[in-house]
Order: structure tokens, then sequence, then C-alpha cells
């Protein structure tokens, strides 16, 4: 009997079909004959303490101007399924938090979620790195300016982001005592009143930022540098970075080694780390990408990999 696969995702007309990784996953799904039912966050409801979504039946086309038909919406609940994957992209706010609610009573159900939604409430994916300082470079967490300064005091340059940032959004190269310091930390931190992070800068960036893969603590053996163009620091691809397949280095595994554990411990089975220069900057747990661009490169199956370990979940 064929697995019936859900998938919790942003709308699929607006996904870029060469470089979407949740679209890869579904295609991986489909060759193997899995039934699979198209969800939006808002497509999810609670009725008399069950868990059901208006599901639409999906059928992937490999055509990139049409390459997709969906069905009519149809209220199943959500424990007909027998896997759900939840890929909502960030902003990580309180409708992603309610959804994991939802889903947390279809996992109660007997569904299996990737990732496990009480992991996704539990592991903001700048603080999440903090439990492996040994992976890190100095990083500090606060929304008062005082200790900003006093970091800075201590290593004169640094990166400043917000916790619930995405894609490059609102990253700061700043200095100690430099003209734009004191107005990024108030931005940032709205006067003190919210709270972001602050490392030492990483000269390697201009190396790239890697993202690397890892399905149920295990990485694939190439990752994607994501180089930064121009004058800019940012290696994000959504903020113009150019994207290089590479091989792990030593290092790089032995950052994966260290999280391994508790990434399986956690339910977090498919996760996307990113590092740069040898050093462990986030772990992103929500809807991590960059599964096309590897294989693409290194010839690798990644979707393949992740549903490979989904079928051992479910026998």
């Amino acid at each position: 009997m064929a697995i019936k696969l859900g998938i919790v995702m942003d709308p699929i007309a607006g996904v870029h079909y060469q470089k979407d990784s949740s679209l890869a996953m579904l295609f991986a799904a489909q060759r193997r004959g899995w039934h699979i039912s198209y969800m939006e966050q808002s497509d999810l409801f609670v009725d008399k303490g069950l868990a059901f979504a208006y599901q639409r039946d999906i059928q992937l086309i490999e055509n990139k101007d049409n390459f997709f038909k969906l069905g009519e919406p149809h209220i199943k609940a959500l424990s007909d399924l027998d896997v759900i994957l939840m890929r909502k992209d960030p902003p990580f706010d309180m409708n992603f938090i309610y959804s994991t609610y939802i889903l947390e009573l279809a996992e109660k159900g007997g569904v299996k979620i990737i990732n496990k939604p009480q992991s996704l409430r539990d592991c903001n994916e700048k603080i999440f790195a903090s439990h492996f300082p040994q992976c890190c470079v100095p990083t500090r967490i606060t929304q008062k300016r005082e200790q900003f300064i006093d970091f800075l005091k201590e290593y004169p340059v640094a990166v400043i982001k917000p916790l619930d940032g995405m894609g490059g959004e609102s990253i700061f190269k700043i200095e100690h005592q430099g003209g734009n310091t004191e107005v990024i930390i108030e931005t940032l931190t709205q006067r003190g009143r919210k709270p972001a992070l602050i490392q030492k800068y990483i000269p390697e960036i201009k190396q790239g930022d890697k993202r690397i893969l890892l399905i149920n603590g295990e990485p694939v053996p190439y990752g994607l540098a994501r180089i930064p163009q121009g004058y800019d620091i940012r290696g994000n691809l959504a903020a113009g970075g150019k994207g290089v397949v590479e091989p792990l280095t030593e290092r790089e595994f032995w950052i994966c080694q260290q999280l391994s554990e508790t990434l399986k411990q956690k339910g977090l089975v498919f996760v996307g780390i990113d590092v740069i220069g040898g050093y462990l900057t986030e772990i992103n747990v929500t809807s991590p990408t960059c599964i096309r661009e590897i294989d693409k490169d290194a010839k690798t199956d990644i979707a393949g990999q992740l549903l490979d370990y989904v079928e051992t979940l479910l026998h």
C-alpha cells in the first residue's frame, strides 16, 4: 500500500521550480508512487480535539512553466496520513507556533512529523547553535546596549543579527566605536526591548558560508559554499551570494558529529547547518534548503536519502 505523505508549505505557485527543496522532496515521493496531500498553513484546524486540514491531491509535472496540478480541497483528518513534512518557511511567528500545536495533535494520533513540532518550537535557529560552544566563535545574545559594547571591546569586529531573520536579512558587520554601531544596536534591539545576537567576525566568510545538510544526524558529504559578492558580507543566496558545491572538510564532519546525537534525540530529521571558516554559526530546522544545488553538481539524491529514512520510520 502506498505511503500517504502530507506536506505543509508556502503556496506552491510561488516556489522556484529549479531551486526549491520542498519540490525536490515531492518529486522524489511521486517517483516512489507515494500519495501526496498538499496543505498550506491556513488549511490546518482542530475540531473536537482532533487535527484536520483542507487537503488537496497534487500531481507534479517536469515542466518549469506548469509543474503541478492540484485537486479540489477536501477535509480529512491528519491522522489519515503516514507522515507530514512541515516545510513552511519563516517567519517564525505565532501562526507558525499554532501550526506546530496542531501538528502535535496529529503526531499524538500516530503520524510521523518531520521535523518534530516540539523541537521546531524549542530550537531557535540562532540560539540553538549556542548548545555547541565547542563548535562556535565567541557569541553573545542580549538586548542590553552595554553588553554589546563590552563584547566589541574584546572583539573589535563583529557581526550582529536578529534572532528571527532569514536569508541574510538585517545582518550587519559592526566595529568598536564604529560610526553606525550605536544606531545598528538600537535598531536591532528596538532600543533594548528585543534581544539580538552578536558574534566575532569570521574573515573566512570571503571563502563562503557553507550550508551542510544532515539527515537523522548524518551529513551529506557535500555542502554548498555561498560566497559573498562585491562588498557584501552575506553569502546567502537570497542576498546575492554565489553557490559553489564543495566536499566537507574534516573539521566540518567533526562539527556534524558533535550535533548528531542531539538532533536524533530531538527528532530533527532534516537539518541545515551553516559553517564559516570551520565554525558553526546557525542550525536551520524549519525548512532547510540547497538540495537542488548540491544534487546538481555532486550527483547526490538528497531527497531520496530523506525518503529512505522516512521509510525506516514507517516499517
